[in-house]
């Protein structure tokens, strides 16, 4: 592809396969709070809740994907790109890292993605693709085999088709605090990033910096709780599946949106209680759909206290 995004990382191609260098991705919500008490991010609480040690935020590996998928897709990706990702093994500070795209067909408009660690254990898999035709994502096909929970308690009183009590006015300036819930400013975020891109905090062919795709989470996540959907506690959630599906991008920093919020799937497993929300990212302006984000918020039965022993 003839664009540059202006990323220095260094790409290896074996075949079919196109893979980036090992990272070391840094944690940033050590220090995260939401109704009232630590998250899973803090050492404490997950050791409590018998992890081995606080997890990196998901969406945090997203940002190795994209000196890849720029490779692949060009400018493309930065205006109509998708990643949908299922996380599969948690990872802690000082390991290492590698994401993986296998190389599309000519005019292909989707692939097959991954993460690893540096021993080979998975971290997460995911598809990657450029619109409109997105054809089958990972969380399309994992929606599909989603059962009918059999009883919830902390998510009793969530249904399927709940919308947020309002719509959510947000942006991202640089130096921006962007709450309990992410206490950081891109600023900050960008002096730790795996992948740096000039794109990030100057100009870039669309005018302005650019939000790094892992920030696209900040930016539909910060005021997720007014949104008001029941969910008791307290309790503690991690993100278990995410999509992130640019429709007219790139989002930008400094620039008004409006984040309209639904739940479109409600699940459960052995160890958590799962609601799935869709946000649609507006144009303030234009009311225009810039961007989806799904995600599914699992929250640990082990976490509540009141959850019944059976």
């Amino acid at each position: 592809m003839s664009f540059d995004a202006g990323f220095d990382t260094p790409l290896e191609r074996d075949g079919d396969i196109l893979r980036g260098p090992l990272r070391h991705p840094r944690q940033m919500l050590g220090d995260q709070e939401y109704e009232g008490h630590a998250s899973i991010h803090d050492d404490d609480m997950a050791a409590d809740l018998g992890f081995s040690g606080a997890p990196i935020e998901g969406p945090t590996h997203f940002s190795q994907f994209v000196p890849l998928c720029a490779e692949v897709f060009g400018q493309d990706w930065f205006e109509r790109g998708c990643i949908s990702s299922h996380y599969q093994n948690m990872v802690v500070e000082r390991e290492e890292v590698r994401a993986c795209v296998e190389v599309p067909a000519t005019g292909a408009t989707t692939t097959r993605a991954w993460a690893e660690k540096a021993d080979g254990t998975p971290v997460l898999e995911a598809s990657v693709s450029i619109g409109p035709d997105h054809g089958e994502t990972v969380l399309d096909a994992r929606r599909a085999k989603l059962r009918a929970p059999e009883r919830l308690v902390i998510l009793e009183d969530i249904q399927v088709g709940m919308k947020g009590k309002a719509d959510e006015t947000v942006s991202m300036g640089l130096d921006q605090h962007m709450g309990a819930l992410y206490p950081f400013t891109l600023a900050q975020k960008l002096e730790r990033i795996t992948e740096r891109s000039p794109m990030y905090d100057s100009d870039s062919p669309w005018g302005g910096p650019v939000i790094p795709l892992e920030m696209i989470s900040v930016l539909t996540e910060h005021t997720g709780h007014s949104a008001g959907f029941p969910v008791k506690g307290p309790s503690v959630g991690l993100f278990a599946d995410q999509e992130i599906k640019l429709i007219n991008g790139p989002i930008m920093v400094d620039t008004p949106y409006v984040i309209r919020r639904q739940v479109v799937a409600v699940s459960e497993s052995r160890r958590t209680e799962s609601y799935w929300t869709m946000a649609t990212v507006h144009d303030a302006a234009t009311d225009e759909i810039r961007c989806e984000a799904l995600l599914n918020h699992a929250v640990l039965k082990d976490s509540y206290a009141d959850y019944p022993k059976d």
